[in-house]
C-alpha cells in the first residue's frame, strides 16, 4: 500500500528520462552517421568527426566570447534542468487521508481540500465565496479573507473553523494554517 501511495503522491520522471534518452540517442546516431560517411569517403553532412574533435580541443580559439558564453549558459541550464529533476522529490499536489485502514487508502487533490477549507472559512467569516481564497501546499495552508466593508471578521473564528475542518480530514502530513484578513474590504458584498 505504501508503494501505491507513493506513486499517487509523487510525479513520475519518465518524460524527462525519455527526453534525455532521445537527446543522447540523437547525438550518438549523428556521430555514428558522420563516422560512417567519413569511413566510406563521402563528404560530411555538417562537420568531419576529426575536425569536430580538433575544434573541441582548441575550443576558446576562433569563437567570439559572447557566443561562447551564451552556448555555455544554455548547456548549463539544460544540465541544471536534468539535475533538478533527478534530485528534487517531484511531489504532486495531493495529500493522503490517514483515517482509512491498512488495506485501503484515500488520496485527495489539494484543490478539493482548498475548496472544503474555503467553505468553512467563508461560513465562519460570513462572506461570499469570492471573498475567500485558500492556498494548500504540502506544509502550509494560507487562508486569505477579504471582509465586507464595515463588517469586522474575527480571525480567531476563521482559524478555528479551518482547523476544525482540517482535523476532520486527518491529512498526512498535517499542514500548518495561516489566516490573513485583508485590510481592504469589499463594497456591497
Amino acid at each position: 500500500m505504501r508503494r501505491v501511495l507513493y506513486r499517487e503522491t509523487h510525479s513520475t520522471r519518465a518524460a524527462v528520462a525519455t527526453v534525455a534518452a532521445v537527446l543522447v540517442m540523437g547525438l550518438a546516431g549523428y556521430g555514428l552517421l558522420e563516422a560512417a560517411v567519413h569511413a566510406i569517403g563521402q563528404p560530411a553532412w555538417l562537420i568531419e568527426p576529426q575536425l569536430a574533435a580538433e575544434r573541441i580541443v582548441a575550443l576558446p580559439a576562433g569563437i567570439p566570447p559572447l557566443l561562447l558564453g551564451a552556448s555555455g549558459a544554455v548547456v548549463a541550464m539544460v544540465g541544471l534542468f536534468f539535475l533538478l529533476n533527478a534530485i528534487l522529490p517531484g511531489r504532486r499536489a495531493r495529500h493522503v487521508l490517514s483515517g482509512t485502514g491498512a488495506s485501503s487508502a484515500v488520496v485527495v487533490d489539494d484543490e478539493v481540500i482548498a475548496s472544503a477549507l474555503a467553505r468553512s472559512a467563508r461560513l465562519a467569516a460570513n462572506v461570499t465565496p469570492e471573498q475567500v481564497m485558500v492556498v494548500v501546499s504540502r506544509r502550509q495552508i494560507i487562508v486569505n479573507v477579504r471582509p465586507t466593508s464595515g463588517v469586522p471578521v474575527a480571525e480567531a473564528a476563521v482559524l478555528a473553523a479551518v482547523q476544525d475542518e482540517l482535523s476532520g480530514m486527518s491529512l498526512v502530513p498535517l499542514p500548518d494554517v495561516r489566516v490573513n484578513i485583508s485590510t481592504v474590504g469589499v463594497i456591497g458584498a
